[in-house]
């Protein structure tokens, strides 16, 4: 089974963009937050999986820290199934210490555990040595629902 790209981008929208979408259930659909809040991004060293947390092989170079995204128009972009980053998603630069960055997460938390939405492997793993900034560019953060 799959999803049309009106009901994706319908999720999407809801999920990261804190937009309503009509029409499913009744007239009122699906309602967006009163206070949409943000997600946290945060970078793994090992690929996380649907039983993952938050901390599960969390980056831990000196430096490091979760990236809050406004869960709206101005953080994401939902087109063709896709929800894009509206700007640039950059973390703390390495001061000291190693890491080899597989994935990333996006999450409910800033600093504990927390739930972890949804996950992703990094194209190619990202070595974070002293000096080196991770960042995801503008539209380069892409989450579909598949």
């Amino acid at each position: 089974m799959s999803a049309t790209n009106v009901f994706e981008n319908g999720l999407l929208s809801l999920i990261f963009e804190n937009a309503n979408y009509a029409n499913v259930g009744d007239g009122t659909g699906l309602r967006g937050s009163s206070t949409a809040g943000v997600f946290w991004i945060s970078l793994h060293e090992a690929g996380v999986d649907d039983t993952s947390n938050q901390t599960t092989s969390e980056a831990n170079y000196t430096g490091y820290g979760r990236v809050s995204v406004a869960r709206s128009t101005s953080g994401w972009s939902v087109t063709s199934g896709v929800a894009d980053n509206d700007a640039a998603i950059t973390f703390g630069a390495c001061s000291s210490g190693s890491d080899t960055i597989h994935s990333f997460g996006i999450g409910s938390d800033e600093t504990s555990t927390g739930n972890l939405f949804m996950w992703g492997d990094l194209t190619a793993d990202l070595a974070v040595s002293a000096g080196i900034t991770p960042s995801f560019a503008i539209g380069a953060l892409d989450v579909t629902l598949d």
